[in-house]
Parts: C-alpha cells; sequence; structure tokens
C-alpha cells in the first residue's frame, strides 16, 4: 500500500495508535473504563450511527462501541500489525492511511469522527487539512471528536512537547476551540480528559485530590499573570458538530 499524503512525522507517525501498553491486551480493560468514562457523553444515542475511529490501534474505542451496541463503526489504522490484533478479536478494522482514506471515501459519509491519536501528532498545517476533510466526510450536524496535549499545564506542557520528536505543538482550551471553529465547527465543547478512571483502586481517589489541588494552585497562578487558563489536566480533548 502506497501512501499518497506523506506525513512529517515518521517515528510515531499521526495515523497509527501509540498509547497501547506493552501488554496490548491489557489495554482492552484500560481502555474501556478510559473511553467510556471521558467519551460516552459525547457519542450519539443511535446504535445504527456510521462512526469511524481514526488511528484505531488495536481497535480499543472500537471493541467499546461494539459492546455498547454500535453496529456500524469502523476502525482504520496504518499499521499492518494492530489492525491484525484488531481483527483476531473479530472488531471491524482495517489498514489505511488517515488523509488518503478521508480524500478517497464518500462525502456526507460519517455521523461520528473520532480521532483517537494526539492532534500533536500533525504540523499546524497538517491540523487544518485533516480537519477540513473530516468536516467534508461528516453529515450534516456530524460529530467530531479530537484531543491533544495541554500546553496550559506548567508540570506536563512541555514535558509533553519536548519528549517526543514527534510532537510539534501543544494546545490549550482557547486554541483548541479557535481551530475547530476556525475550520468551520460550531458547539465546540472543550474539555479535560480525566486519567483517573480505575475507580476500585483507593490510590484512583488520592491521585484524583493531588490532581485537584493542584488545578486550583494552576488556576490562581494564572490569574495574577491575567490569563484565563481553567483546564490543566495533562490532556485536553473537544467535540463539536458540523453545520447543519
Amino acid at each position: 500500500m502506497t501512501r499518497k499524503h506523506e506525513l512529517t512525522a515518521k517515528i510515531e507517525p499521526f495515523d497509527s495508535f501509540w498509547e497501547a501498553p506493552d501488554d496490548i491486551e491489557s489495554g482492552y480493560h484500560s481502555f474501556y473504563l478510559f473511553y467510556k468514562d471521558n467519551y460516552l457523553k459525547y457519542l450519539p444515542e443511535n446504535r445504527d450511527a456510521n462512526i469511524l475511529c481514526v488511528s484505531c490501534g488495536p481497535g480499543y474505542l472500537v471493541n467499546l462501541l461494539t459492546d455498547l451496541g454500535y453496529s456500524n463503526v469502523l476502525g482504520i489504522d496504518s499499521f499492518p500489525d494492530k489492525i491484525s490484533y484488531a481483527k483476531n478479536r473479530g472488531l471491524n478494522c482495517q489498514v489505511a492511511y488517515a488523509f488518503d482514506y478521508l480524500e478517497d471515501c464518500e462525502h456526507d459519509t460519517y455521523d461520528v469522527i473520532f480521532c483517537e491519536q494526539e492532534l500533536n501528532h500533525l504540523t499546524k498545517d497538517e491540523i487544518l487539512e485533516f480537519l477540513s476533510l473530516c468536516k467534508l466526510k461528516l453529515r450534516a450536524g456530524g460529530q467530531f471528536v479530537c484531543f491533544a496535549l495541554n500546553g496550559a499545564n506548567p508540570l506536563t506542557g512541555a514535558e509533553a512537547l519536548a519528549q517526543n520528536f514527534d510532537h510539534f505543538n501543544t494546545f490549550t482550551e482557547y486554541t483548541m476551540r479557535q481551530v475547530l471553529e476556525h475550520s468551520g465547527f460550531q458547539q465546540v465543547k472543550v474539555f479535560g480528559l480525566n486519567l483517573y478512571v480505575f475507580y476500585r483502586n483507593p490510590l484512583n481517589y488520592i491521585a484524583m485530590f493531588a490532581a485537584w489541588l493542584f488545578s486550583i494552585f494552576f488556576r490562581a497562578s494564572y490569574i495574577l499573570y491575567g490569563k484565563k487558563n481553567k483546564i490543566f489536566t495533562k490532556k485536553i480533548a473537544a467535540a463539536c458538530q458540523k453545520k447543519n
């Protein structure tokens, strides 16, 4: 398979999923909890909705959606070994390059496009192109969901940008909304991603409390500098709609 759109990221290209643990099988449980806790409220009630999961890896989100009764879910990823793992579990996933696939599929095809890889693996020009393609392939009123590294967090923002050669940028609540509205999406909802989703583990609540204390301190510090940042989670996400 030949890639038509060459991406700047070469070591960890955007159209593959890079967050799976070394024990890929264990990720089906942990990401099930993570996706359900953070994203379920932004998915349509209609279980027949046509949903595309971009950069699906071994199919963690496809697995959750299928388990919840969604019947028209497709995951795409550019690494055949990851897709092979998903298919071995009976998940509807296929090998495809994200930009090429979106360019070639029919217009107004999807009710939901969910991006499972951080936007930070794209350059700014590539982000704008990707968002344009996603909007074109969504039906009127369709939902787009994405996430990115949060540059507003004083502890993790700079490190997250520097620790991966293929991270080209970070976002804040403002810039996430800014680029999505510029790309023609509406009803943009930006929210922090909760990492502490293992509610049976008592340490989960200690971590949540510590993160809450840090957020209060960060918020107060930003106010002193005349900044309006309110979301300080390690990663932020957004859900928005294509205009009717």
